[in-house]
């Protein structure tokens, strides 16, 4: 589970490439461009610009180079050209690149337009509670520790931590052990150790943390129909902490 010195510099290389997709996309005003659209576009900056390829596109059966998640979806919403972004919506991309053979996985939840402000609480407190999870992370630590630091702090908020889905372990594929759980009791489950590379990601529901899957096998949304947002990070143990391989520019870790 644990990767050597020069394989975490490989996929920091990917991970920076991978940030710049983001910094692509957050010059786009997304109002009334469809998913679809959005991947296309994604698609062909990852391959021309970068050089590099995207790592979901064909793998498991699906066709994309992301996840286009939108409002009540939770993860795994599929792109297509019918579903056109409105003002007001909230949209996660979840975007993987493969780059030298190692594949780095990162998602952002975008505020299209005019957002409520009960939506954009929900986004904020879900950003953070990614960075009180990644904060966690250090030599010695658990991963209990790492999914307590989220689900404390998304309850206190009121909301719910989908359970079904997890982090997970990255390298050379895209899912590699360990699980990532984001809720958990301290002091329990795998100790951390230096070298370890993983993606934190939790799913943060408006209401109950209850899903359900779409007829298409994919589309994964809350039960209640309540919003859902999500953000994605992949990072490595050091010797002294952390790091965030997929870290965009002009993002500050919190204090």
């Amino acid at each position: 589970m644990t990767k050597r010195p020069e394989e975490i510099a490989l996929m920091a290389e990917s991970g920076q490439l991978l940030a710049r997709v983001f910094g692509y996309l957050d010059q786009m005003s997304l109002i009334g461009m469809s998913t679809l659209q959005v991947n296309d576009l994604v698609d062909r900056f990852i391959v021309t610009e970068l050089n590099a390829r995207p790592a979901s596109k064909g793998q498991y059966g699906f066709a994309f180079a992301l996840n286009s998640s939108r409002n009540n979806v939770v993860c795994h919403g599929v792109p297509s050209a019918a579903e056109i972004l409105q003002d007001g919506d909230i949209v996660n991309f979840d975007i993987t690149l493969e780059k030298n053979g190692y594949i780095a996985d990162s998602s952002k939840t975008y505020l299209v337009g005019d957002v409520s402000p009960l939506a954009k609480r929900l986004v904020q407190v879900t950003y953070e509670a990614m960075w009180k999870g990644i904060k966690a992370v250090r030599p010695g630590a658990t991963l209990g520790d790492v999914g307590h630091a989220i689900e404390r702090h998304a309850r206190r908020h009121g909301y719910s931590v989908v359970r079904e889905y997890c982090g997970h372990g990255i390298g050379r594929e895209m899912h590699e052990d360990p699980q990532v759980l984001h809720w958990g009791k301290p002091n329990t489950g795998l100790r951390l150790q230096e070298g370890m590379v993983f993606t934190i990601e939790p799913m943060i529901n408006q209401g109950r943390h209850s899903v359900r899957t779409e007829d298409d096998g994919w589309t994964v949304v809350t039960r209640d129909g309540q919003l859902s947002a999500q953000f994605e990070h992949t990072v490595a143990v050091m010797p002294k902490g952390v790091k965030v391989l997929t870290l965009r520019s002009g993002e500050r870790i919190p204090h």
